[in-house]
């Protein structure tokens, strides 16, 4: 694929913000989750232009940088519809707890199973993967998954939040596991991995 990805790793909670960009210098930008002026900055640097943010879910360590980047570079925000709420209305309580100041903005268009939204000359198609958040979801270009918090290297996202639901989160990962092993995961957090590794060691995809 002729298209590049730059993996930043932003905040307290170390979160994966990652820039998807083409030789055009065209980018989009998939959960900026902390340090709006450091995003920017790589961006302007790397003369990036971002042409839209792709969020995966509502975390604040996942949305932290949104209404920063949505000010100084008048881009749309996509968003799945369950999760509209926490981008709207930021949990400013819960970002204290880590120290993060995240600021409210509005979601510009919602996303939802089966959605392909065009970016150079690929497609990002929408898998929902509610669980970790009621509207979560996943984003599959060609052969490369953002899984957000749905899936990781070895594990998964948590399910003990008030907006999370592990059966609706099991039955997500049933989902996941009917990807083409070849598919490559760039998740949340951590490292990346493919849909064939965890399928043979990730304990919760073996044993659903």
């Amino acid at each position: 694929m002729d298209v590049k990805i730059m993996r930043l790793v932003v905040g307290p909670l170390q979160e994966n913000c990652y820039l998807v960009y083409n030789e055009n210098k065209e980018c989009v930008v998939i959960d900026p989750g902390y340090s709006g002026k450091d995003l920017l900055k790589v961006i302007e640097d790397n003369h990036l232009n971002v042409l839209y943010i792709l969020l995966t879910h509502g975390h604040i360590d996942h949305i932290g940088a949104v209404a920063y980047l949505k000010d100084k570079l008048k881009i749309e925000v996509y968003m799945h519809e369950n999760d509209r709420y926490m981008l709207e209305d930021t949990d400013k309580k819960r970002a204290s707890l880590y120290g993060m100041d995240v600021e409210s903005t509005k979601v510009d268009k919602l996303v939802r199973e089966g959605d392909k939204i065009k970016f150079s000359d690929y497609y990002f198609t929408v898998i929902e993967t509610p669980g970790h958040t009621g509207g979560g979801v996943c984003y599959l270009i060609d052969d490369i998954l953002f899984s957000g918090d749905t899936l990781f290297k070895g594990s998964i996202g948590r399910y003990d939040f008030p907006e999370s639901d592990g059966l609706a989160l099991m039955n997500s990962l049933k989902k996941l596991k009917k990807l083409d092993p070849k598919i490559y995961v760039l998740p949340g957090h951590g490292d990346e991995t493919t849909i064939e590794e965890e399928l043979q060691y990730n304990p919760y995809l073996r044993r659903i």
